[in-house]
C-alpha cells in the first residue's frame, strides 16, 4: 500500500502541493502538456530547484502568457472548463470535488448560493491550474491513502480581494472545519483555500501507520519569507505490507420515537455530507413498547463536534452515548474496466496478499446509465463482467 504523508512546516498552497507532486515524479513536462487541453489562456508552469540556508528541494510557479481579461469565474464556469477537457473521468470529479468544497465555503461566508459564488483568487487561471494540476499529478503517483497531519494558523489580518480579513482568511477556516490545527504566531497566510480544499479533499487518514517504509520525500518552498520556521511542505512517500489498515474511530448513537422519517433520513445524508465514516438506522424497541430508531454515526474523533451539532440540531434526541472502538480495513486499491456503457471504476479489497473483494462503483453506474439511457441494473452487471479477469 503506497501512502502519501503531508506535514505543513510553513503551510501548504496550490503552488506548494504541485511542487511537492513534482519532486516525487509528477512530470511538469507532461503536465503542462496535459493541462494545455483546458479551453483556458496560455500558460507555463515553472518548476525550479530552490535552496534556502539549511534545505533543497522545489518551488513552483504558474506564469500566464496573456492577462485574462475576466478571473472572477463562477463554479458553472468551473465545471464546464473541467468538463470538456480530455482529463481522465477520476481527475475531473476530483477536481470538482475541491472547487465544490470551495463553493461552500465560500457561500457560507458570504451568505449565498454555491450558484452565486463569483471566485476571486481561487478562480483565478494559476488557482485553476494548481487545483487541476494537482489531481492529475496525485493520479500519476497511484496512492491508496492521503495522510494530513494538523493544518498550521497564522495571525494577524492579511489582504484579499474581498478586503482585510482575519488570519486565517474566512473561507479557509470554513474548510478546515473539524480539522486539526497547530497554532502559530507567522503573521502571514500559512494554508490558503485552495491548499486547504486540496488537503481536506484528499485526507484519508492523519498518519501513516506504524511500521510503514520511506520510499520518498520532498521538499516543496512557498513564495515569502517566515519569521520562525521555513516556508516549506514536505510530502513523504510510504510504503507498508498490510493488507489491512487498523486505526480507531468514534461512535455515537441515540434512541429516537419522537423524530419524523423524513428528519431521520435528511439527518444522515447530512451527516455523510459532513464527514461521518458511515450513518445509519436501526429499529429498536424502546421503553413504553414504544416502537424507535437507534441512530448510530461513526466518525474520526476531530469530527465529533460536526457529528454532533447535526444530532441535536436535526433530531429531537437529549443526548447521545459515546464509543472509541476499533476497526479493521482491507487494503483498497482502485482501477478502471471498460464495459459497452462506458468507464467504470472498481474497488478492490486486498487480505493476506490475495484480492478479495470487487466492488464496482456504484456512482460511476448511475452516471452511465444516464449517459446511455440504460437500466443502472445492467450497467453494474457488465462492469461485473468486466471485472472477471481480475479475478484470475
Amino acid at each position: 500500500m503506497k501512502i502519501l504523508q503531508f506535514e505543513m512546516i510553513g503551510g501548504a498552497s496550490g503552488d506548494m502541493i504541485l511542487g511537492a507532486l513534482i519532486e516525487l515524479g509528477a512530470d511538469a513536462k507532461r503536465l503542462q502538456r496535459e493541462l494545455s487541453n483546458l479551453p483556458i489562456e496560455p500558460f507555463e508552469i515553472e518548476a525550479k530547484p530552490f535552496q534556502n540556508d539549511k534545505l533543497h528541494g522545489t518551488q513552483v510557479a504558474v506564469r500566464i502568457h496573456e492577462h485574462p481579461h475576466h478571473h472572477a469565474r463562477n463554479l458553472r464556469d468551473i465545471r464546464k472548463i473541467i468538463s470538456e477537457s480530455k482529463l481522465p473521468l477520476r481527475v475531473k470529479e476530483l477536481s470538482l470535488k475541491v472547487f465544490e468544497r470551495i463553493a461552500k465555503a465560500e457561500a457560507k461566508v458570504h451568505g449565498t448560493t454555491i450558484d452565486e459564488v463569483h471566485f476571486h483568487e481561487v478562480g483565478a487561471l494559476d488557482s485553476i491550474i494548481d487545483i487541476v494540476g494537482c489531481c492529475l499529478g496525485l493520479d500519476w503517483l497511484g496512492l491508496d491513502e492521503i495522510a494530513v497531519g494538523p493544518f498550521p494558523a497564522g495571525r494577524g489580518t492579511i489582504e484579499c480581494a474581498h478586503g482585510v480579513f482575519p488570519n486565517p482568511a474566512p473561507a479557509t477556516v470554513e474548510l478546515l472545519k473539524g480539522f486539526p490545527i497547530t497554532q502559530t504566531d507567522e503573521k502571514k497566510e500559512l494554508v490558503t483555500p485552495t491548499g486547504a480544499a486540496l488537503l481536506t479533499a484528499w485526507r484519508t487518514r492523519d498518519a501513516a501507520p506504524d511500521g510503514s517504509r520511506i520510499i520518498n520525500t520532498a521538499y516543496s518552498f512557498g513564495h515569502h519569507k517566515l519569521m520562525r520556521r521555513p516556508n516549506l511542505l514536505r510530502a513523504t512517500l510510504l510504503e507498508t505490507e498490510s493488507t489491512a489498515a487498523t486505526g480507531t474511530c468514534l461512535v455515537i448513537e441515540c434512541n429516537i420515537d419522537d423524530t419524523t422519517p423524513e428528519l431521520l433520513g435528511s439527518l444522515t445524508q447530512r451527516l455523510m455530507e459532513a464527514g461521518a465514516l458511515d450513518a445509519f438506522t436501526t429499529a429498536v424497541q424502546m421503553k413504553k413498547q414504544r416502537p424507535g430508531i437507534l441512530l448510530t454515526a461513526l466518525c474520526e474523533p476531530e469530527k465529533k463536534d460536526l457529528v454532533l451539532d447535526l444530532i441535536f440540531s436535526e433530531s429531537t434526541t437529549f443526548g447521545v452515548r459515546e464509543t472509541m472502538t476499533r476497526r479493521t480495513m482491507l487494503e483498497r486499491r482502485t482501477v478502471d474496466v471498460k464495459t459497452r456503457y462506458g468507464t467504470i471504476r472498481i474497488k478492490i479489497g486486498r487480505w493476506k496478499d490475495q484480492d478479495v473483494t470487487f466492488a464496482p462503483e456504484m456512482d460511476d453506474c448511475i452516471q452511465r446509465a444516464r449517459e446511455n439511457n440504460a437500466p443502472v441494473r445492467a450497467v453494474y452487471e457488465a462492469a461485473t463482467e468486466a471485472v472477471a479477469p481480475l479475478r484470475r
